[in-house]
């Protein structure tokens, strides 16, 4: 959710400069926010890996933009990488 946020920041933020967003960076928040979102089902073959990916991708825009955007998209990649460490733990019933 914070990845699609970002998203929508960025180029909201691009528009009123009157600049281009760029296109990779586009793509990456893009893919970080739908690795995400299917992380985010617990059933999902994969959910680790997904987790991880998204979490590895926000990390490095996020320390990229850390002069302008770039807090928010840390913290989310901060937050997609503790989901996918978590994700490999089995929860016991009654938990």
């Amino acid at each position: 959710m914070i990845g699609v946020l970002m998203l929508g920041l960025y180029l909201g933020v691009m528009r009123q400069q009157g600049d281009q967003p760029l296109a990779w960076v586009v793509t990456a928040l893009a893919v970080a926010a739908v690795l995400a979102g299917y992380g985010a089902f617990h059933a999902a073959p994969r959910r680790g890996w997904a987790l991880a990916t998204s979490g590895v991708l926000l990390a490095a825009l996020g320390l990229l933009a850390i002069l302008s955007i770039g807090l928010p998209i840390l913290i989310a990649g901060g937050l997609a990488l503790v989901a996918a460490a978590r994700s490999g733990r089995r929860h016991s019933p009654g938990r």
